[in-house]
Parts: structure tokens; C-alpha cells; sequence
């Protein structure tokens, strides 16, 4: 037996007190009302309703089957939204990884409109390498990551990808602070301030390929993993460094310019596993480009077919 379905019929019913009205509201015949509510009594061994009067009552049976019903079919209800709910990736918990150098700016503008989104999902947000992100995302340990492209995205999908345009981050007292833009060629015989080449790959090699093209070869290249101590360095006149300019603008020793012709863009993507991907991974991905475009330091590229992201509904929660 339907036992859902019976209990429907029973609470049109009592409600209505009259079997031929909760026929017709039910939009059914009365004889299977009527057999289906005799079915039901004889599945709970109880009458629930006094047919020996003119007027249908709810017997005490009855009545304690009406509240208890409608309680039932509302958490029935509640369990089948929960269910779509996690099916669209609004429930459970998302891991997600971002680089180790996203802007505060970016990041809180991203957690903020995470929050503002239905609270079934959590978002676990780990601040991780690129490099590590595709160890994490091949071995389970993520469900989706925010990369520094170019990557190898075997057994990823990608998503929305956008381009952060980056210009030269100078010390306050260098020459080079006189000119609106700077060209690659013009940073000949300056050092370089990178991020480690363990941390992306890809990206480390592509912009050291662009500055060669452009005619800067650094004399050394120093590494920083933290943007502060990059700055440091750079105020220190340890090097140049590429970087955004909202990044450069909180170092009062260091002045930012856009580079000539805009030959450094660095692209970014969300990630996540061709198989068992988790349901909000392809969501966050696309939400996040939003966040990078809306927040002015980049602009939507093409980029391998994905989902299209559909509304968000992610809240974080700290760890």
C-alpha cells in the first residue's frame, strides 16, 4: 500500500467531512475514496471515521491520525526538498580551495556573497597552492579549486575562466615611477620578484617566457609566497614584480604602472573532477569568476565548454 498517498486522501477527507466533496476536490471518484480510506483502517487495524450518523465524524482514532498525518506528510515534504536541494548542491559541505595570494578584497567580496545564499551548504575553504589544489582534487582531498592557469587539466573540468591583467610593481625611487606605462624591454637589468615556481607551474614559466619575449631577462629572480613580503622586497629594491594594481596601492613605497601593450594577464578557473564531482562544485566555479569580474581586476575569457552555473545558494561557515 501507498501509505503517503492514503494518508492524503484520509486528511482531504477529514478536513472535508464528507467523502464525496474530497472526491471532488481530489479530483477522483467516490468509491476509490472510499475503498482507499477502508484500506487504510484496515492497515491501522482502526476505524477513523462514525459513519453511523447522517454526518461523517473523525473517530478518536481519527483524530490522532489527522495531526500525526499532516506532521508526517510536512517532514515528507521537508525530506524531498532536502533531497533536490543536495541533488543542485545546496546542502552538505563543499571543499574549495583558492591561491595563496587571492586579494582580501576578493576573497571577503566572495565569502560575502557566499553567505548572502541559502545556509544548507557549507562552504570548507582552504587556501592552497595551485600545485596542491590538483594534488587535492586528484586524490578526493577537494571538491573543486580556484587555479592559476595554464595547468594539466586531465580528468578536470573547467570552468568560467577570467584574465587579472597585472602591471609592474616599482620602488617608490626608481626612474622607471616618471613614465604612464612601462614595457618589459624597460625592465632590463631589474631582478624579478615571483612566486615560487612549486606553488603553479604553469603560470611561473608562461610569465618568465613572456618577460624573455618582451625583452627582460631578470638578472635573478627571488620567490615570495606572501604578497606582503613580495612588496617588501620590491620597497626594499630587491626587484620589480608583476601584480594588480589594488594589491600594489596598500605599499606606500611602491608605485604601480600598467605594463605596455598588457602582455601579462594572469587566468584564473575554477576546477573540479570529471567523475563524482560534488554538485556545487560547478556552481562555486562560476560564482567566483562573478566575484573576479564584478570585482574590476579581471575580465571573462573563453574557456573549455562547462555547466553554466546556475543561482547560488552556498553560505560559508568557518571551518
Amino acid at each position: 500500500m501507498d501509505l503517503l498517498r492514503h494518508l492524503r486522501i484520509f486528511l482531504v477527507t477529514a478536513e472535508e467531512l464528507h467523502f464525496s466533496r474530497a472526491a471532488e476536490l481530489l479530483g477522483m471518484a467516490q468509491p476509490p475514496l472510499s475503498q482507499a480510506v477502508r484500506r487504510l483502517e484496515k492497515e491501522l487495524g482502526a476505524e477513523l471515521f462514525d459513519r453511523s450518523n447522517r454526518q461523517v465524524r473523525l473517530t478518536a482514532a481519527g483524530s490522532v491520525l489527522y495531526d500525526e498525518a499532516r506532521e508526517l506528510l510536512v517532514r515528507e515534504e521537508r525530506l524531498r526538498s532536502l533531497v533536490r536541494r543536495a541533488v543542485d548542491g545546496d546542502v552538505g559541505t563543499l571543499r574549495a580551495g583558492v591561491p595563496e595570494d587571492t586579494a582580501a578584497p576578493v576573497l571577503h567580496a566572495l565569502l560575502a556573497a557566499c553567505a548572502e545564499h541559502a545556509p544548507g551548504l557549507r562552504v570548507d575553504l582552504q587556501e592552497v597552492s595551485t600545485q596542491e589544489q590538483l594534488r587535492l582534487l586528484a586524490s578526493g582531498g577537494l571538491d573543486v579549486g580556484l587555479l592559476q592557469l595554464p595547468v594539466d587539466a586531465t580528468g578536470l573540468v573547467l570552468g568560467p575562466e577570467v584574465a587579472v591583467e597585472l602591471g609592474v610593481v616599482l620602488p617608490r625611487t626608481s626612474p622607471l615611477t616618471r613614465l604612464a606605462e612601462v614595457s618589459l624591454a624597460d625592465l632590463s637589468g631589474h631582478d624579478l620578484v615571483l612566486g615560487p615556481r612549486e606553488a603553479a607551474p604553469g603560470w611561473y614559466d608562461a610569465t618568465l617566457d613572456v618577460c624573455r619575449g618582451g625583452g627582460f631577462v631578470p638578472g635573478r629572480v627571488r620567490h615570495a609566497r606572501n604578497p606582503e613580503f613580495l612588496l617588501g622586497l620590491v620597497a626594499a629594491g630587491q626587484g620589480v614584480a608583476f601584480e594588480r594594481g589594488t594589491a600594489a596601492r596598500k605599499e606606500p613605497r611602491v608605485v604601480w604602472r600598467p605594463l605596455a601593450d598588457r602582455p601579462l594577464a594572469q587566468r584564473v578557473a575554477g576546477a573540479w573532477p570529471v567523475q563524482g564531482a560534488h554538485a556545487g562544485a560547478a556552481r562555486f566555479a562560476g560564482f567566483a569568476a562573478q566575484v573576479l569580474t564584478r570585482d574590476g581586476t579581471a575580465v571573462p575569457r573563453a574557456s573549455t565548454p562547462a555547466p553554466p552555473p546556475r543561482p547560488w545558494t552556498v553560505v560559508y561557515e568557518p571551518p
